[in-house]
C-alpha cells in the first residue's frame, strides 16, 4: 500500500488531519463547480473530493445526482428547472452546458440545508478534464482528488457501461497527467474491482453508509448501488483491506475509535465525511481518523487550529 504516492496526501500524522473540500465547499459556494473548487484551494486546501456522471455523448461532468436537480438549476433565462427532473445520462453535454447551476432555490428543501452558500449566476456543470486542468495548473501544488465514480442503479447489470465509466474517467485523469493525485472512490464496491482493473496505479477508497442511517433531503441515495451490509462476513475495515482496497471512507455516524484503530492496523487510512458541526468535527478528530470530508472546510480548518491542529 506505500507504493501509492496519491496516499501521502491523504494520511494523517502527528498534529495532521485532513482537510477535504467536500464537493468543493457546498456550505458556501455552488457545489462541484470550478467556481466552488477554486475557492477550497485558495484556502489551503489540498484535498477535492467530487462527483462523476456520463452524458449521453459520453463526456464524464462533475455533478452529484444522476438527475440534475430542480432546486439548483436554472435555465437561460434565469428561470429555475420545473416539472420532471432530467438525467444527466439522456442529455448531451452541450445541453447540460446551456444550464446554470451557480445558485440554491432558498424555497426548496435542499436549498434550505445551506442558507450560506453563495448565489451566483453563468457557473455551468464542469467536465472532469475541466477541473482537472484547473487543479493540474498547480503544478508541484496539485490537490489530491477523491474522484467519485456514481453508478447508475439501472446500468448495475450493464457490465460495458460501468466499464466505460470507468475508462472515460481514467482517460481524462491521464490526459492531464493527474495519476499521482488521484484516488478512485465509490460506493460502489464491484466498480473499484474495474478501477482496479483497468487501472492498477491508482488507489482505490471505499465509501460506505450503514443502512440504519438516513439519506439527506435532495440528494440521491447510494444505498441501493452498495455492498450488502447485513451480509458481511467481517468488519467494514477487514472487508475493504480484503478487497484490496487503500482507503476507507465511512459515513461520519458509523465511525468509532475502535474501528479507526482496525483500519490503521491493516494498513488503511480513514476519510469520514459529510462532517460539518464543530462538535462532530471535534469528535472525529478524536477517533484518530486521518481526515475530515467537509461542505465548510473553513470551518473545519478553524476547529483543527483551536485544538493545536494543521491539515497539510
Amino acid at each position: 500500500m506505500s507504493t501509492f504516492a496519491q496516499l501521502s496526501g491523504l494520511r494523517g500524522g502527528a498534529g495532521v488531519v485532513r482537510v477535504i473540500g467536500h464537493r468543493g465547499a457546498r456550505g458556501v459556494m455552488p457545489e462541484n463547480t470550478l467556481e466552488g473548487f477554486s475557492f477550497t484551494l485558495a484556502t489551503g486546501v489540498q484535498v477535492l473530493e467530487f462527483d462523476v456522471v456520463m452524458t449521453a455523448d459520453g463526456v464524464p461532468v462533475v455533478t452529484h445526482n444522476h438527475h440534475l436537480a430542480n432546486s439548483a438549476t436554472r435555465d437561460a433565462h434565469g428561470r429555475w428547472l420545473t416539472g420532471a427532473e432530467r438525467k444527466v445520462a439522456e442529455m448531451t453535454f452541450a445541453e447540460i452546458r446551456a444550464l446554470d447551476v451557480g445558485g440554491l432555490d432558498g424555497r426548496t428543501a435542499y436549498g434550505k440545508r445551506f442558507p450560506d452558500q453563495a448565489f451566483l449566476s453563468g457557473i455551468r456543470v464542469p467536465r472532469l478534464g475541466d477541473l482537472l486542468d484547473l487543479c493540474a495548473s498547480h503544478g508541484e501544488n496539485a490537490p489530491y482528488l477523491l474522484l467519485e465514480l456514481k453508478s447508475d442503479p439501472a446500468l448495475m447489470r450493464d457490465d460495458a457501461a460501468r466499464a466505460d465509466l470507468v475508462a472515460a474517467a481514467v482517460s481524462d485523469v491521464r490526459r492531464y497527467r493527474m495519476e499521482a493525485r488521484t484516488v478512485m472512490h465509490s460506493f460502489d464496491w464491484a466498480l473499484l474491482d474495474e478501477c482496479r482493473r483497468q487501472a492498477p496505479d491508482l488507489p482505490t477508497s471505499y465509501l460506505s453508509q450503514l443502512p440504519e442511517n438516513a439519506d439527506d433531503p435532495g440528494e440521491d441515495s447510494a444505498k441501493s448501488v452498495g455492498p450488502d451490509y447485513q451480509g458481511l462476513t467481517t468488519t467494514l475495515p477487514q472487508t475493504v483491506a480484503a478487497a484490496g482496497g487503500q482507503l476507507w471512507c465511512p459515513y461520519y455516524l458509523d465511525v468509532t475509535p475502535e474501528l479507526v484503530s482496525e483500519a490503521h492496523d491493516l494498513g488503511l487510512s480513514v476519510l469520514t465525511w459529510t462532517v460539518n458541526e464543530t462538535d462532530d468535527i471535534r469528535r472525529l478528530v478524536a477517533t484518530g481518523v486521518d481526515g475530515i470530508v467537509t461542505d465548510y472546510p473553513g470551518r473545519t480548518q478553524r476547529v483543527l487550529i483551536d485544538m493545536g491542529l494543521t491539515w497539510n
